[in-house]
């Protein structure tokens, strides 16, 4: 008894301590209103609902008992029965009890996951929008036909377990009978179980007038279309009229049942019910197959015209997609001399040769410093000015890498190592002469453009299991040659840990007893846990969808993690469906799944960018953004969870200057536009115009390529925006179709704004695939790749970018390697196509000028292949002879193998012979040795990073 006792205890407090915890982190987050208010829905559904099915249930049990007959038949049937009926006499009431709360807490139980229906009913807000067949606000589809949906999903499990219930306790003492002679049924039992009939055949009609509504947002299979939302011409003209009659019939069917209250005879509600299920079968399945197969078959384009017409609209707005221009596009410049276009190049685009797909291992491996620190696959993309002047910025957060401990224990992996350090930043438009990045901020502590900001990251996309922090234990920030930095965190985030009842909480919900007693929890200790961003905003907005993709960003001296989070909804009358995880999948997510959709099977058919989030890496809040205004998902959510969501205009204008249109909407978008950027339905229904999405050329996943962020000026725009692009290509054909954009600056009139170039279909313009396998095909670049394959470097291809320049469309790609002692990518090759001629040089401005026919370019000289300029003072003219002599040196040293020890000799000889020129051109200009000094400084700042590489 002690040992039941006890174990008894042990499961309650472990039930309390999952409750317990979560409360006081929503309470340490300060949005314990969406615990409370979520913890209040289920509770009230659970008990109601459960309620209402014990006491249906329960009822009809009692009822069957007292209508049992007096004596029972002298039968062999019923002595048989009469061992059970004398079995169970002592314990009837608690028999009824139990079964009761049996189908009670079932029911309670499936109520209460139902709490998202509940709180979109009872709080929605109307759409304005009504569909084109019922003319009802798609806020009844949207809010209202799921809740009623549910309701009459509960009432139909109700009258089949209170039927169950009934016939078996009338059989148990008389009622029913079997094999007895007389009558099978007493007419009380016949009554009793008429009703119940005649109930579920009402829920039945009621089934049937709503699946009118419902075949608004029916999915089906199309053959012109694929997969289909909404009425077809065989919908609205069979199943409709044939829904209505069967709710005619059902309605006649179950009074019939209820009539028997009366006539005590089964035969009239039997037939009714025959009638029922043969007009079902008849007027529900036969009649809508004749006209599909007579009707509608013969003539399906101008049958499903109207319809299609229907679909096209809706899904269009239902996706955000209604907007978008499609303008013509003519694919060939219209500018006979091709040199003229070379300045254009950098007026159209600001190339990104910088992959953050490509590049983390080079982040990685010059940048951080120490092995507890760590960088994501996948590095970001934002805008930081330079010089007054904003630039395309790769920018990655130095992590917590748990691997990397140099011992790893409990009190090491908790306590000691909790938090990373420093933001480290690179152009995305330039490498060095070695290839490698440009960074603008770097080094521990993080050192260049962003100025002052808390560098601690304590919350992160790698940082996955909890820590112990603010306690009597130090924590480690780095170390330096002399000592090594610790902190101790200052912060107001996670659980204090004083009270030893949040200790025991926490110590069972980690499964981890030292939590209990450790003697390095003390005063002002303080847990935190659930610190990724997206775990972090997903847990305080669980009715929002979080994209795929959080990026940080330094705003007013802090990192924050900026995540983009959509309303969703299935029932969008008329649009088609479409499933996020596999819409947003890629070739980047088929190699990362911390970049997939959190959702990955969630079909909807409405989605809104309605929230932007924020998380503190260092402090952990979490602020909610309204982002979309208009949004009625949005605005019914608010209505749900009031002060959760904060207004746009509180969005200050430094986070408004990282803001930026969110991948994985864009994904989704762009899989639409595939088919609907057509907008007349006979085109659509051809299937001519069927455009797909293209695998990534330069990855061998066989998965969709990912789109990519580029400052670039469309056609049409007066100055370069940061914009997300990606291309299209005809269905089951290599050659481009299309090529989009989308303003992703949030500052601009036009954020949100997509245009699409569509290419004439009768000419044949090179799609991504065919650029790279014209790449990959050319002997003097195959060569060139070849030799920088030798031994055991390694090439890899950055993100194909695609600029659309003069009527044409121009093709770069950073080509890196991977040397066989250095495990990281440089940058040694970018290739450049337009119209069919291509350049495979050592950086984009020769590439550019190669393609354009440029020679002799005025514009200023790169760090490595350069002209020795004239002068006077033979000093810096043996200097830069020198120079250039080091330059070809490195360059025949990268076609020898590539000889990396050679290159790294001449890279070397390279920065002595510039600055000995630096130095005495600077004596000539009589200034003193001041740019000699300055040129000293960069070298040593070279080799420092050499060094530390």
């Amino acid at each position: 008894m002690t040992l039941g006792v006890l174990a008894v205890l042990g499961m309650a407090f472990t039930m309390f301590a999952g409750f317990w915890t979560d409360w006081l982190w929503y309470r340490s987050v300060h949005y314990s209103s969406v615990f409370t208010t979520t913890l209040s829905t289920k509770i009230g559904l659970f008990f109601v609902f459960g309620l209402l099915m014990a006491v249906a249930v329960g009822l009809n049990i009692w009822l069957a008992h007292r209508l049992r007959p007096p004596l029972s038949a002298m039968s062999m049937e019923q002595q048989s029965l009469d061992r059970y009926r004398m079995a169970i006499a002592p314990y009837k009431k608690w028999l009824l009890l139990a079964v009761t709360a049996l189908v009670g807490l079932i029911a309670g139980a499936s109520a209460s996951s139902q709490w998202r229906t509940w709180l979109m009913w009872v709080n929605g807000v109307p759409f304005h929008q009504k569909d084109p067949q019922f003319h009802l606000d798609v806020s009844f589809y949207a809010f209202d036909l799921p809740w009623y949906r549910f309701l009459l999903g509960f009432g139909f499990a109700a009258a089949i377990l209170c039927l169950i219930a009934a016939a078996l306790t009338h059989y148990l003492y008389g009622g029913l009978r079997v094999t007895s002679p007389g009558a099978r049924a007493t007419a009380a039992a016949t009554g009793h179980l008429s009703v119940l009939l005649g109930i579920f055949v009402a829920l039945k009609a009621v089934a049937y007038w709503l699946d009118r509504y419902g075949l608004a947002v029916k999915s089906s299979d199309f053959k012109a279309t694929g997969n289909w939302t909404g009425l077809r011409y065989v919908d609205a003209n069979a199943y409709l009229p044939a829904k209505t009659i069967l709710f005619c019939i059902a309605v006649i069917c179950a009074l019939l049942f209820f009539a028997t209250l009366w006539r005590r005879t089964w035969q009239l509600p039997v037939i009714g019910f025959g009638l029922m299920v043969l007009s079902a079968i008849l007027i529900g399945g036969l009649y809508p197959a004749i006209v599909q197969k007579f009707q509608v078959q013969p003539n399906e384009q101008a049958k499903e015209a109207p319809y299609v017409q229907k679909n096209l609209k809706a899904t269009r707005e239902a996706y955000g997609i209604d907007q978008a221009k499609v303008t013509e596009y003519p694919g060939k410049s219209t500018t006979p001399d091709k040199t003229k276009l070379r300045d254009q190049v950098d007026a159209t685009a600001s190339i990104r040769i910088m992959d953050p797909n490509v590049v983390s291992p080079t982040f990685q491996q010059l940048q951080q410093i120490k092995a507890y620190y760590g960088f994501p696959t996948n590095l970001d993309v934002d805008r930081y000015p330079k010089d007054g002047k904003e630039q395309d910025t790769v920018i990655g957060l130095r992590e917590l890498n748990l691997d990397g401990i140099p011992k790893n224990n409990w009190i090491n992996d908790h306590f000691r190592y909790t938090h990373g350090f420093g933001v480290v930043a690179a152009k995305g438009t330039e490498a060095d002469s070695e290839g490698r990045p440009v960074f603008t901020e770097k080094n521990l502590p993080s050192q260049g453009d962003l100025g002052t900001y808390e560098q601690r990251i304590y919350y992160g996309e790698k940082t996955t299991t909890y820590s112990i922090v603010g306690g009597p234990q130090k924590e480690v920030d780095y170390s330096d040659n002399e000592r090594e930095m610790t902190t101790s965190y200052q912060g107001r985030s996670g659980v204090n840990l004083d009270n030893p009842v949040n200790r025991a909480a926490y110590a069972v919900a980690f499964n981890e007893p030292q939590i209990l007693y450790s003697g390095a929890i003390g005063k002002g200790s303080r847990i935190l846990y659930n610190r990724t961003p997206k775990e972090r905003v997903e847990a305080v907005a669980p009715w929002l969808t979080i994209d795929g993709d959080a990026y940080p960003a330094v705003v007013k001296g802090r990192i924050q993690w900026i995540v983009d989070a959509y309303t969703t909804s299935n029932g969008y009358p008329y649009a088609s469906r479409t499933t996020l995880g596999d819409t947003t999948a890629d070739s980047l997510t088929a190699t990362n799944n911390s970049r997939a959709v959190v959702a990955q099977q969630n079909q909807v058919n409405y989605i809104r960018n309605s929230v932007k989030a924020t998380v503190d890496a260092y402090t952990g809040e979490v602020k909610l953004y309204q982002w979309d205004t208009r949004d009625p998902v949005l605005k019914t959510w608010m209505k749900a969870f009031p002060d959760t969501v904060e207004p746009r205009s509180a969005i200050s204008p430094e986070l408004m200057d990282h803001l930026r249109y969110p991948q994985d909407l864009f994904k989704v978008q762009r899989e639409l536009l595939t088919r609907y950027h057509v907008t007349d339905a006979q085109t659509f229904l051809t299937g001519s115009e069927v455009w797909e999405v293209p695998d990534d050329p330069t990855n061998n996943s066989g998965s969709a390529v990912p789109p990519y962020y580029l400052s670039m000026k469309m056609p049409g725009q007066s100055a370069q925006a940061f914009s997300l692009t990606t291309t299209f290509t005809p269905n089951g054909r290599d050659n481009l179709s299309a090529f989009m954009a989308v303003d992703s600056d949030p500052r601009t009139s036009d954020y949100g704004k997509i245009r699409v170039l569509k290419l004439p279909t009768n000419t044949t313009v090179d799609g991504p695939k065919q650029v790279q396998s014209q790449f990959n095909s050319e002997s003097a670049i195959a060569e060139t790749i070849s030799l920088l394959s030798r031994g055991h470097s390694k090439v890899e291809y950055g993100n194909l970018l695609t600029v659309p320049l003069d009527g044409g469309l121009l093709y770069a790609e950073p080509v890196y390697v991977r040397g066989g002692s250095l495990k990281y990518p440089l940058l040694r090759k970018v290739l450049v196509t337009y119209e069919g001629k291509t350049a495979f040089k050592n950086t984009l401005d020769e590439a550019l000028d190669e393609v354009f026919g440029v020679k002799g370019s005025t514009r200023p000289p790169e760090t490595g292949g350069t002209t020795p300029p004239s002068t006077g003072n033979p000093t810096v003219k043996q200097a830069l002879e020198d120079a250039q002599k080091a330059f070809d040196a490195g360059q025949q040293a990268l076609k020898n193998g590539p000889d990396w020890d050679a290159y790294a000799k001449a890279q070397k000889d390279l920065q002595d012979a510039l600055k000995r020129a630096d130095a005495a051109q600077s004596k000539t200009d009589g200034t003193g040795g001041k740019n000699g000094d300055k040129s000293s400084d960069t070298s040593a700042g070279k080799n420092s990073d050499e060094k530390r590489s």
